[in-house]
């Protein structure tokens, strides 16, 4: 135990940086530090260079754990897990499926309804700007341009005249909107769509429980909880009439593809 307490890898990593951070009074910056085989050199002739490339690491790192929000909230996966979790809510099943399952159907088809949207931004923005013919700016631009098209087609116009008027901006065409109107005025409507779709969802199987919970009562089966009868019904109805398929169908041409 104190073995591994001593050569633990976080300590040996925080001596590593003493060892390296930590340069003898009078010596130069530039100059290399020499560990037996190994030699670390630190700073540089070109300054510059270095700060501009470790703002773009940091900038990069903070894109990445904002990966997770920018899937969520600027592409078709809100409308998609919230009806998702409506259908397994109507049958009113706790676990089954699962939330990982539900989640990840839903990350499929985000793909699968995404993937021209990414085509068009690889073509545009990724692919110029790896061969070095953009700049960092202009890539920027053109991606933007195809997620705020793919937004705008999406949103309800009540919504984006909602975020303008609070932004108190001009008037301006839609594909001018910058992104802080556009993307709180399609997370609204997806909401809005989503919520409709589970609601359609919800009514035939609302009709199973009423149906059941009438029959019960006629017969005088008062004691006996609806759900018992209703649930294995619901399931075979979703079953016969391929549930599923229709559900992902009905969720995919929402979106106009």
């Amino acid at each position: 135990m104190k073995l591994r307490a001593i050569f633990h890898p976080a300590l040996l990593v925080c001596v590593l940086l003493w060892l390296v951070t930590c340069t003898p009074t009078g010596a130069q910056t530039n100059a290399p530090a020499s560990f037996g085989p190994v030699s670390i050199t630190l700073g540089g002739n070109n300054g510059v260079q270095n700060v501009d490339m470790g703002i773009k690491i940091l900038f990069s790192l903070t894109l990445l754990s904002l990966a997770p929000s920018i899937l969520l909230l600027m592409t078709c996966f809100t409308r998609v897990v919230i009806v998702l979790s409506f259908v397994r809510s109507a049958l009113q099943l706790q676990g089954a499926p699962a939330s990982q399952i539900i989640i990840g159907l839903a990350l499929f088809i985000t793909y699968f309804v995404m993937a021209p949207v990414w085509d068009h931004i690889q073509q545009d923005a990724i692919t110029p700007y790896e061969a070095h013919q953009i700049s960092d700016q202009e890539a920027l631009d053109r991606a933007s341009f195809h997620i705020r098209t793919f937004m705008l087609k999406q949103t309800r116009p009540k919504d984006v005249e909602l975020f303008v008027s609070m932004a108190k901006l001009p008037a301006m065409a839609p594909q001018q909107l910058p992104l802080r109107v556009v993307i709180p005025a399609f997370i609204i409507s997806e909401l809005r769509t989503a919520f409709q779709m589970g609601f359609l969802i919800y009514v035939p199987f609302i009709l199973i429980d009423i149906v059941v919970a009438t029959v019960l009562m006629s017969m005088g089966m008062m004691m006996m909880p609806p759900m018992t009868i209703s649930l294995p019904l619901k399931l075979l109805l979703f079953v016969l009439v391929d549930g599923w398929s229709l559900v992902i169908q009905s969720l995919v041409q929402s979106f106009g593809t």
